[in-house]
């Protein structure tokens, strides 16, 4: 149905618009209205043609390459959306579905060109508008992509925490068992050898302190790193638990759609049971 230019008015992009202008540009635009779970556009229609929410809820969604759907954006009034396959002529990549029974503006690439000559400084607008969903896009990828919660701890590690990660992987290790083993027989050999006059004769007391505080100090150094080690465990868990409730909310998709599936054939069924001829029986005969 044609729209009325007061509607424009709470567009951003048709803010800077005069009353004439906007008249003229209400005159060539169309108003439509999507029912509840309605689809305005699918994924690879090229329909040519945009839509500016003006009351409702309207879901934006894609599908990535593990064939899950993800939510692009829900726009709020006023917002553009397949605003960027309707400029540059190309099918859609995404697919807008209505939540709720909303009011739309349909726009097509004549009424950009209408506007453009009419308002050059709107096209700045229609810039800003698309570098947003450029930017909600990009948060978008970023918050989805597959994070190794061994690099996330690594980033964010203090000095600190590195050496104690580097003290408890030495002294697990049997490099420095080894080591520590001659260290302890060449140490205790060369007091034996110079008996009385070694600096540490047996039963070697200043290397019995010399260990009590390398434990004193190596103790609390490894339950630094097993914290650590506790903390990455604790970040595996909640990306486990993400993976698992987008996979949960797949299947629950799937399972609403197969249902959907079941009652459409049902009807079928219903309907092709109904259209069968009745059988004449011998008594009519």
């Amino acid at each position: 149905m044609p729209c009325d230019a007061d509607i424009l008015k709470n567009v951003p992009l048709f803010a800077l618009l005069d009353d004439e202008e906007r008249a003229v540009l209400a005159g060539q635009v169309e108003v439509r209205t999507f029912a509840v779970r309605q689809r305005i556009y699918k994924i690879g229609e090229s329909s040519g043609q945009a839509f500016i929410l003006v009351s409702g809820s309207v879901r934006v969604s894609t599908v990535d390459e593990d064939h899950q759907e993800v939510v692009v954006d829900e726009p709020t009034a006023g917002d553009f959306f397949g605003f960027a396959s309707m400029l540059d002529g190309t099918p859609h990549q995404t697919e807008a579905i209505a939540l709720a029974e909303s009011v739309c503006i349909e726009v097509d690439r004549h009424d950009i060109s209408v506007l453009l000559e009419r308002k050059p400084h709107a096209g700045m607008d229609m810039l800003a508008v698309l570098g947003r969903q450029f930017h909600a896009a990009q948060q978008l990828v970023r918050l989805r992509s597959t994070r190794n919660p061994n690099e996330v701890i690594e980033e964010e590690a203090t000095f600190g925490e590195r050496i104690a990660d580097a003290v408890a992987r030495f002294g697990g290790s049997w490099s420095f068992i080894i080591l520590f083993g001659v260290v302890l027989i060449v140490y205790s050999a060369i007091n034996v050898v110079l008996g009385k006059s070694a600096w540490d004769p047996y039963p070697f007391i200043l290397l019995n302190l010399f260990l009590s505080m390398l434990a004193s100090i190596q103790a609390p150094v490894i339950m630094m790193s097993q914290n650590r080690q506790d903390t990455k465990d604790r970040l595996r868990g909640e990306l486990d638990f993400d993976v698992n409730r987008r996979a949960e909310s797949e299947i629950q998709g799937l399972a609403r759609k197969l249902n959907l599936i079941a009652e459409k054939v049902g009807d079928i069924e219903d309907f092709l049971h109904g259209e069968k001829p009745k059988k004449t029986s011998h008594a009519d005969a």
